[in-house]
């Protein structure tokens, strides 16, 4: 098992290549962007576990491009950039970032703050893994396995299905998944959890309008079966 999978962005290739050549030398499975438009490519293969970026970057800058990856989904976001004005980084940590290093920075204490991050991230997901018929769940890794077929889960994906699942075979109402899966949110909305679970159908059933797994409650909530 990885340590993590992690998505390197930054136009500086040399950088780029060195960085990435010793995370994976460090046990992590490491994809690698040069441009904000290539990152939100690989976005479309695969989810990673953190996300690590520069901000200066052409055409499309790294706050840009977080924007764009939040609206996505709230994969976690560690700024490497050598932009080191204290009220910058403030700034970013409020809006996007889990955490910021400055450029020129030192590999041992980058490498303490990813793992600080994903360690912070897989308490949040006490499950392992859980198995439903043709559908293996894996929060922790935010996988599922559907009728053998590998699917990639958000973070925010993971955190549902970990909250049903802990809950099993109870439901769980919408105010509680508000609560659990959007705890840092201010402003966490029930439209929030309606495209959560419609977006999971779609990923994890055979028919979303027919869901086997995901189930509505008729007293309110939603539960796994």
């Amino acid at each position: 098992m990885t340590e993590g999978r992690l998505l390197l962005v930054d136009d500086d290739t040399a950088l780029l290549q060195t960085l990435a050549e010793r995370l994976a030398g460090d046990g992590f499975d490491v994809m690698r962007a040069g441009s904000g438009a290539e990152a939100l490519k690989v976005l479309d293969e695969a989810w990673p576990d953190l996300v690590i970026l520069d901000l200066t970057m052409p055409e499309m800058d790294g706050q840009t491009l977080a924007t764009r990856i939040k609206a996505r989904a709230d994969i976690p976001i560690l700024v490497l950039s050598a932009v080191a004005t204290v009220g910058s980084k403030a700034d970013l940590i409020t809006h996007f970032a889990e955490d910021y290093v400055t450029k020129p920075y030192d590999y041992v204490e980058l490498v303490a703050r990813i793992r600080r991050v994903l360690r912070r991230l897989a308490d949040q997901i006490p499950i392992e893994e859980i198995e439903l018929g043709d559908l293996t769940l894996t929060p922790r890794k935010r996988e599922a396995t559907v009728r053998g077929r590998k699917v990639s889960l958000s973070p925010t994906e993971s955190r549902f299905l970990a909250t049903l699942a802990a809950s099993m075979p109870r439901s769980v109402t919408t105010e509680q998944l508000l609560r659990k899966v959007w705890a840092d949110s201010d402003a966490a909305d029930p439209a929030y959890v309606w495209v959560t679970v419609r977006r999971l159908r779609q990923k994890l059933e055979i028919d979303a309008d027919s869901p086997n797994h995901l189930l509505t409650d008729p007293a309110g909530g939603y539960r796994l079966a």
